[in-house]
C-alpha cells in the first residue's frame, strides 16, 4: 500500500544513507516488496530484515505502524537502550535485535512484548542487572537468547522452567552468582538447544536433566561442573554436540555408548581419568573428537581409526600409550590430528594421508619410531610437526609436493641423509626445523628460492657453503662442523670454504691430520689464552664498533652517512622505545635525501639467541610493502646499539595536528574530509597486517602518535612491530611495550598476557574518537580515559552532536561523524570477541568516503577491502 510505502521511505530517512541495502530504496519505484531487507505477503509487508547496516539511530515508534510486520530482524547494528517502541508491534512474533549496543536492565515489563511472539534473541549486547521474571511470561516462546550480555545476580530459573514451549535455550556467557544447574530444567522436554556455557554453573549435572530426551546440542563448557559425567547423556538418542570442556569433571568415561547420533564430542581440558571408551568406534557420525588435556592412559581404540566421517580428532596432553590406530586416516577425510605429550609409540600409519585431506599433524614429544611415510606427499599440509620422537630414516623425495606447507618441524628425532632439494619448491613454507638429527650433505641450492621466517638446521652433519640467502645472523646453522661461507660473508661464526674443496674421502683424512696437529698444541693455546683474553678485553674498551647495514630496499647511503647524522640538533624525538633522529644524507645518488633514524634503547650485547630473534623479526618487517605502511629502509646494527632507518614523514604525526597545532605553528585545523581520509588510510594500514600477513602481525601500540602523515596527507601506521621486538629482545622497557600507551590499552592487557588482533582493533577505535572528538587520549588521568568518557556519553546523551570536535561540526557531516563515532565505541568494546575485524572496520569507514568515484560504492567498498589480503 502507499502507506506502507511511506513508512519505509520514513525509515530510510530516519536512518540514514550509510546502510547499503536502504541506499536502495528507490524514491519512485512502488514496487517497495522488492526492496532489499523488505518481505511482503499478498501485497502487505510482514518481514524487515537489516542486519548489518550501521543503523545508528534508535528505533522510531512509526515502524509499528507496518500492522502486518511478523519478522523483524536489526541484528549487527548501533543502538543504545532496548526498544520499548516494539511493544506496540502487535502483530509480531519474530525479533531479532542481537549484536548490537543496547545497555542498561531489561525492563521489568518486557513481557508488553506482544503475546503471540515466538522467537526472542538478545544476545550479545550489553545489558546488566538481574534478567526479569516478567520474560517468562511470553508463553509462546520457543526460543530465547540472551547469551553473551552482562547480566548478574541470579536468573528466573522458575519463570523460565514454564515456558513449555521452548526448543532453544541460551544463557551463556553472563556473570551470574555462582549457582547449579535448576533441577526445574527439566519441564523444557522440547528443548533441542541448550547453551548455559561460562556462567559460573556449580555443582554437578542433575540427574532431572535426562527428560530432555529431545536435545540435539548440549554445552556446558567453561564453569566449575565436577563429579561424573552421568551415563544418561550417553544415551541421549537426538544429541549431536556435546561441549562440556573446561570443567572438574573426574573419574572414567561411561563404556556404554548409544547416543549414535553424536558428532562433535568436546570434553578437553577437564580431569578424567580411565581409558577411552570403545565404544566411540560405534558413533557413525562422529567427526570431531576432543579429549585434549585430561589423565587418560592405554591405548587409543583401534575402532577409532574405522570411524567414516571423522575429520578433527585432538588427543594430546594425555597419559595415552601403544601406537595410532593402523586404519586412521584410511576410511574418512580426516584434516587434522593432534595427539602431542603422551606415550605413543610404533610407526606413523601408511594410511594416514589416504584421502588427501589432511592439513594438521601434530605429534610431537612421544616416542614414534620408523621411517617417515611416502603417503605424506600426497596430502594437503600445512602444519607438519614431528618433533621429540625416535623417528629413522631419511625425508621422502614425495615431502616437495606439499605444495601447501607453511611449518615442518622434525627436531629431535634420528633422521638421516641428505636433504631433499625438493624443499626449493615449497613456496609457502616460512618455518624449517631440522635440528638435532643426523642429516649429511650439503644444503641445497634451490634453498634460494625460499622465503623462510625462521630456519633451524643446527646440530646436524652438514658440510659444504651454506646458500647465499642463508647466509644471516637470524638463521640457525651451528653446531655443523662442515659448513662455510666465502670469505665475502656477513656472517663469521663458520669457517670459510676453500676454493674448489670436495667434500671427499681425501678431505676427511686431511682433516684428521689437521686436528691432530691442532691437538698438539692446545696445551700452548690454553696457557697463553688467559693472558691474550685480557689483553683484548682491555684494549676492546678502545675498539671502533663494528657496523652492520642490512638493507630492505635499494639503497644509495652507507651506514656512516647515517651515523654522521646522529647528533643532539637533528634529535626530533624521544619515546618509550627510543630516540628520533632527522637525518639529511650529503653523500652518494641519495644527496639530499631525509631519513628517520630511531635508536633503541636498551639493546646492547644482547645474548645471541635474542639477537637472532630481532633480527629475524626486522627482516619480517623489512620486507613489508604497503601504501599505509612507513618504509623499514634498513637496519644497522652493533654489538651495543639497533638502528632502524625509516623513510621520512615530512608532516610529522596525527597527534601532532590534533593536539599541538599551536607548538608545530600549524593555524588551521584538520577538517573533516581530511580525518576521515586519515582513518581509511590507517584502517588499510592495521588491515593489511591483520589480514594480508601469514601470520598476521600485531602492531601493540596503534596510537595518534604512531600514525604519520606524508606531503599529501596520506596516513601511514609508523613502528609496527616493535613492540614485540622489544618484549622478545629482553628489554626492560618492553613490560610497557606490551601495554601500549595509556589511553589505548585494552582491559585485557591488565589480565591477558597473550594478545590478538583485537588490542589493535580497540586502539584504533580510540583513534576514531580523537578524529571525531578532538579530545586527547588520556586527558582524564589515570582513572579516565577517552573511551571510557565516549562510553558514558554514549550511555547517557546517546549521540548528541556537542561530543563532536568543534572545528568540525558541520550539519553537512555530522551524521556521518557521529556514525564514526559509534564505530569507535564498538571497537573499543571491554571483550576482545565483540569487537570487529579490521576488515569490518575498513568497510564501514569506507561506507562514509563519499568522494565521487567510479563504480558503485558496494562494489568499491568491497575492492577496498580485497586489499587487506593482496
Amino acid at each position: 500500500s502507499n502507506a506502507e510505502h511511506q513508512i519505509l521511505l520514513g525509515l530510510k530517512q530516519h536512518w540514514g544513507r550509510n546502510s547499503s541495502a536502504l541506499s536502495r530504496w528507490n524514491l519512485t519505484s512502488a514496487a517497495h516488496c522488492n526492496w532489499g531487507g523488505v518481505s511482503c505477503t499478498n501485497g502487505m509487508v510482514t518481514a524487515i530484515s537489516l542486519p548489518n547496516q550501521f543503523l545508528a539511530k534508535p528505533i522510531p515508534p512509526f515502524l509499528c505502524f507496518l500492522k502486518n510486520l511478523t519478522h523483524l530482524d536489526l541484528s549487527y547494528n548501533f543502538s543504545t537502550a532496548f526498544p520499548i517502541t516494539l511493544y506496540n508491534c502487535s502483530t509480531l512474533n519474530y525479533l531479532d535485535i542481537s549484536n548490537n549496543l543496547f545497555v542498561g536492565q531489561l525492563p521489568d515489563d518486557i513481557n508488553t512484548l506482544p503475546a503471540q511472539l515466538k522467537h526472542l534473541n538478545l544476545s550479545t549486547n550489553r545489558f546488566t542487572g538481574k534478567i526479569p521474571p516478567s520474560i517468562g511470561w511470553l508463553p509462546r516462546l520457543k526460543s530465547l537468547l540472551l547469551d553473551t550480555n552482562r547480566f548478574d545476580g541470579s536468573y528466573p530459573a522458575e519463570e523460565i522452567s514454564n515456558l513449555a514451549n521452548l526448543e532453544v535455550l541460551t544463557l551463556a556467557q553472563n556473570p551470574f552468582d555462582p549457582s547449579p544447574i535448576p533441577e526445574k530444567f527439566d519441564r523444557l522436554t522440547h528443548l533441542t538447544y541448550l547453551w548455559l556455557s561460562n556462567m559460573n554453573i556449580t555443582g554437578e549435572i542433575p540427574e532431572s536433566l535426562s527428560n530432555l530426551s529431545n536435545l540435539n546440542m548440549l554445552a556446558l563448557s567453561s564453569n566449575y561442573l565436577q563429579g561424573t559425567i552421568p551415563t544418561w547423556i550417553w544415551q541421549l538418542q537426538k544429541l549431536k554436540k556435546l561441549y562440556i570442556y573446561d570443567n572438574d569433571f573426574t573419574a572414567v568415561i561411561a563404556t556404554n555408548i548409544t547416543a549414535l547420533n553424536l558428532v562433535e564430542i568436546d570434553m578437553s581440558t577437564n580431569q578424567l581419568t580411565g581409558r577411552i571408551p570403545d565404544g566411540f568406534g560405534s558413533v557413525v557420525n562422529l567427526a570431531i573428537l576432543f579429549l585434549y588435556n585430561n589423565q587418560l592412559h592405554g591405548l587409543i581404540p583401534p575402532s577409532i581409526g574405522l570411524l567414516p566421517n571423522l575429520a578433527d580428532i585432538r588427543l594430546f596432553s594425555n597419559k595415552l600409550s601403544g601406537p595410532l590406530p593402523s586404519e586412521l586416516g584410511k576410511h574418512s577425510a580426516l584434516g587434522n590430528i593432534e595427539v602431542s605429550n603422551n606415550n605413543l609409540s610404533g610407526e606413523l600409519p601408511e594410511g594416514l594421508c589416504f584421502n588427501k585431506k589432511l592439513y594438521d599433524i601434530v605429534v610431537f614429544n612421544n616416542s614414534f619410531s620408523g621411517k617417515l611415510p611416502e603417503s605424506l606427499g600426497i596430502s594437503q599440509i600445512t602444519d607438519l610437526d614431528l618433533s621429540r620422537n625416535q623417528i629413522t630414516g631419511s625425508i621422502p623425495m614425495t615431502i616437495g609436493v606439499l605444495n601447501g606447507l607453511n611449518a615442518l618441524n622434525l627436531s629431535g628425532n634420528q633422521i638421516s641423509g641428505n636433504i631433499p632439494a625438493a624443499f626449493g619448491f615449497m613456496s609457502v613454507l616460512t618455518i624449517l626445523d631440522l635440528s638435532s638429527n643426523a642429516l649429511s650433505g650439503e644444503i641445497p641450492k634451490d634453498f634460494n628460492k625460499l622465503k623462510l621466517n625462521i630456519l633451524n638446521l643446527s646440530r646436524n652433519q652438514l658440510i659444504g657453503e651454506i646458500p647465499t640467502v642463508l647466509q644471516i645472523d637470524a638463521y640457525d646453522l651451528r653446531f655443523n662442523p662442515g659448513l662455510c661461507v666465502p670469505s665475502n660473508s656477513s656472517i663469521h661464526s663458520f669457517s670459510m670454504c676453500r676454493a674448489g674443496t670436495h667434500f671427499s674421502n681425501d678431505l676427511s683424512r686431511r682433516l684428521i691430520v689437521l686436528f691432530s696437529v691442532l691437538a698438539s698444541i692446545i696445551v700452548l693455546v690454553s696457557a697463553v689464552g688467559g693472558f691474550l683474553l685480557l689483553i683484548r678485553r682491555q684494549k676492546h674498551k678502545h675498539d671502533p664498533l663494528q657496523w652492520k647495514l642490512t638493507p630492505f630496499h635499494a639503497l644509495h647511503f652507507t651506514e656512516h652517512d647515517i651515523l654522521s647524522g646522529l647528533c643532539e640538533q637533528n634529535l626530533i624525538g624521544s619515546g618509550r622505545s627510543g630516540k628520533v633522529y632527522r637525518v639529511y644524507v650529503t653523500n652518494g645518488r641519495d644527496a639530499g635525501r631525509i631519513v628517520a633514524v630511531k635508536k633503541i634503547w636498551k639493546m646492547q650485547n644482547l645474548k645471541e639467541d635474542l639477537e637472532k630473534d630481532f633480527l629475524a623479526e626486522i627482516q619480517i618487517l623489512g620486507e613489508i610493502r604497503h601504501t599505509n605502511i612507513v618504509k623499514l629502509l634498513c637496519c644497522i646494527s652493533s654489538s651495543e646499539v639497533k638502528l632502524l632507518v625509516y623513510e621520512y614523514m615530512e608532516n610529522g604525526s596525527l597527534d601532532s595536528w590534533l593536539h599541538q597545532r599551536e607548538r608545530i605553528g600549524v593555524p588551521a585545523p584538520l577538517d573533516w574530509a581530511l580525518r576521515l581520509r586519515i582513518a581509511i588510510d590507517s584502517a588499510r594500514g592495521l588491515c593489511y597486517m591483520h589480514h594480508g600477513c601469514s601470520p598476521a602481525i600485531v602492531h601493540r601500540d596503534v596510537k595518534s602518535a604512531n600514525i604519520l602523515l606524508d606531503p599529501e596527507f596520506r596516513a601511514k601506521i609508523a613502528d609496527f612491530g616493535l613492540a614485540r621486538i622489544l618484549l622478545k629482545a629482553g628489554d626492560p622497557e618492553s613490560v610497557s611495550a606490551i601495554g601500549g600507551t595509556f589511553g589505548y590499552m585494552p582491559p585485557e592487557y591488565g589480565y591477558w598476557r597473550k594478545v590478538n588482533e583485537k588490542v589493535d582493533v580497540y586502539s584504533f577505535g580510540v583513534v576514531l574518537l580523537e578524529l571525531t572528538t578532538g579530545k586527547v587520549a588520556n586527558g582524564g588521568g589515570a582513572e579516565y580515559s577517552l573511551a571510557q568518557w565516549a562510553w558514558r556519553e554514549y550511555q547517557e546523551n546517546s549521540l548528541s552532536v556537542d561530543i563532536i570536535d568543534e572545528e568540525i561540526q558541520d550539519p553537512k557531516h555530522n551524521e556521518d561523524i557521529l556514525a564514526v563515532f559509534t564505530l569507535a565505541i564498538i571497537c573499543t568494546g571491554e571483550q576482545p570477541s565483540m569487537r570487529p575485524s579490521m576488515k569490518d572496520v575498513l568497510h564501514a569507514l569506507l561506507r562514509f568516503d563519499h568522494r565521487p568515484r567510479g563504480g558503485s560504492l558496494q562494489h568499491t567498498a568491497s575492492e577496498e577491502v580485497a586489499l587487506c589480503e593482496s
